[in-house]
């Protein structure tokens, strides 16, 4: 069986590894990404009703500033992001899937209209109703890395890559293009459609999981790996 790889940031990577292995599934951990804080101005909580969160890396790198925010209530993208949450001392309203636009109704419902938004550098642009006004503070950026020559021998040889996120899968593609490392050798699961888009074409294979949470991503890379469709065993 050829390797099942994810190049997620720590500590994501380790969540991910951990996952598999109660799935019965061996995952290695090769990051193209790290996770660095960015210096932020804190706002006055008193001028907004709640804070939105898309990703518990804002709690993991915003510092103690975030302390003087945690009297306002939050609403998270994931399981994962509520749970950081509430460690740092926020209480969470509302927790949703699918992107921080399907947690927008959750606000309008509860009459929230002044929203603080907790981000990365890179996030993707909110649609607003009337009524509802969002601020963004960037607590934190993904920087890339360079392929690592271990990574490129394993991927020389196939293997099935998990990707996370748009910009993992284009900075992969590119990392392989310039290594001239075949595409028709590596299988991709990934975490959603827009993310399959970015990785491009020219791949063994490449599907995207039903849901965007990680044990669908994880029972995806399962299922491919079982099928053999991809020549992995």
């Amino acid at each position: 069986m050829i390797p099942v790889i994810t190049i997620r940031p720590a500590p994501g990577d380790a969540a991910t590894v951990d996952r598999g292995a109660h799935q019965g599934m061996t995952i290695e951990s090769h990051p193209l990404f790290e996770t660095q804080p960015v210096p932020w101005a804190v706002p006055d909580a008193g001028a907004f009703d709640a804070v939105l969160l898309g990703s518990a890396n804002s709690l993991r790198h915003g510092g103690t500033g975030l302390q003087s925010l945690t009297p306002l209530p939050a609403l998270c993208v994931g399981e994962t992001t509520a749970q950081a949450a509430r460690q740092a001392g926020f209480d969470v309203i509302a927790t949703g899937a699918r992107g921080m636009q399907n947690l927008l109704p959750h606000a309008t419902a509860r009459g929230l209209s002044h929203l603080l938004r907790l981000s990365g550098e890179a996030h993707v642009p909110l649609d607003l109703s009337a009524g509802i006004t969002v601020e963004t503070r960037i607590l934190y950026r993904v920087v890339p890395l360079p392929m690592s020559g271990n990574l490129a021998g394993l991927l020389a040889g196939g293997a099935l890559v998990l990707l996370h996120s748009g910009e993992g899968a284009a900075h992969f593609a590119n990392e392989c293009d310039r290594l001239g490392i075949a595409r028709c050798g590596i299988a991709l699961a990934c975490l959603a459609p827009r993310i399959a888009e970015r990785a491009g074409t020219g791949w063994a294979d490449c599907r995207h999981a039903p849901s965007p949470d990680d044990a669908a991503l994880l029972a995806l890379a399962k299922q491919m790996c079982q099928s053999g469709a991809t020549g992995m065993i």
